[in-house]
């Protein structure tokens, strides 16, 4: 039972290079779904910093004191261009922080790393672009290139993840009145195989997120959201054994966005988790976010 143990806590400590632990590989901001002319770039900085102090396996929290704090930046550079008539917007997000696992976890000690993460390149192309009516529908990809920093003996505990993915979504946004508007995103995600991980070979079945954004506009420069997300599957296994922790994770997130100054926007949010069925629990988010626009 504490071999079984052990592998099951090493299973569910997914990794850290996304904004979120244990969500989706690409957590969208209410907004990201509406483009932009062609043209404008966005220079956009992400700070995060979130706390969880427990750990659930098959919907059952697990005994004892169970720390896990991470700290991620993104650093995000989006250019919006005009191909055949649409808007596309080719990107690069590279992470970088801390990852501090605060207490011992299965065969784990308590330890940290801190680096730069495996940087995401991709674009979304905007099929459906309808100012007038507040409508939008844009297919996005992106891949995950495995050159962040990753130490093999620690594991989950690492900003990189050796490992490609492949990332898709599909989001339509609408608005409802004058007032609000509603963001619907649902997301697909490949992964590669890691070779080693803690002396195993690592695989992960793909994953699926939905996400889901009501704003409301208090000017045309300003906005209140409430977000929810949904993420499932992906469950790993470690040298072909199934580790039974797939992923049914959901929670919520409250933003305050804000122009300053016509080029410079702030975002703050704050959230938890509601319910986990394998992992790590947040019990408080705080995300940062400026946008500067050239």
């Amino acid at each position: 039972m504490l071999k079984k143990l052990s592998a099951a806590a090493i299973a569910g400590l997914l990794y850290l290079n996304a904004p979120q632990v244990n969500a989706a590989e690409i957590a969208t901001d209410p907004g990201d779904y509406v483009p932009l002319p062609a043209g404008i770039n966005l220079g956009i900085l992400y700070v995060q910093h979130a706390t969880r102090d427990a750990f659930f396996a098959n919907d059952a929290q697990v005994p004892g004191n169970n720390r896990l704090d991470t700290t991620i930046g993104l650093a995000r550079f989006v250019h919006y261009m005009d191909i055949g008539g649409y808007i596309v917007d080719p990107q690069i997000i590279i992470p970088f922080g801390k990852v501090d696992l605060k207490t011992p976890f299965g065969p784990l000690p308590a330890t940290s790393e801190s680096g730069i993460g495996d940087p995401l390149v991709g674009a979304t192309a905007w099929f459906v672009n309808n100012p007038a009516n507040k409508e939008y529908l844009g297919l996005s990809a992106f891949a995950s290139v495995p050159v962040g920093d990753y130490d093999a003996q620690k594991g989950p505990v690492n900003l990189g993840q050796d490992r490609w993915k492949g990332i898709y979504q599909v989001g339509y946004v609408k608005g409802l009145g004058d007032k609000f508007i509603v963001d619907l995103i649902g997301e697909y995600a490949t992964y590669g195989k890691q070779d080693n991980f803690l002396g195993f070979e690592r695989e992960q079945d793909d994953s699926q997120s939905a996400q889901a954004h009501l704003r409301y506009l208090l000017s045309e420069s300003s906005h209140l959201a409430l977000s929810f997300y949904q993420d499932f599957g992906g469950e790993t296994s470690l040298g072909g054994t199934a580790q039974n922790d797939e992923l049914d994770t959901n929670r919520w997130l409250a933003t305050y966005s804000t122009f300053i100054e016509p080029t410079i926007q702030l975002q703050f949010q704050y959230g938890q988790d509601i319910d986990v069925k394998n992992g790590f629990k947040e019990d408080q988010r705080l995300n940062f976010r400026v946008v500067k626009v050239f």
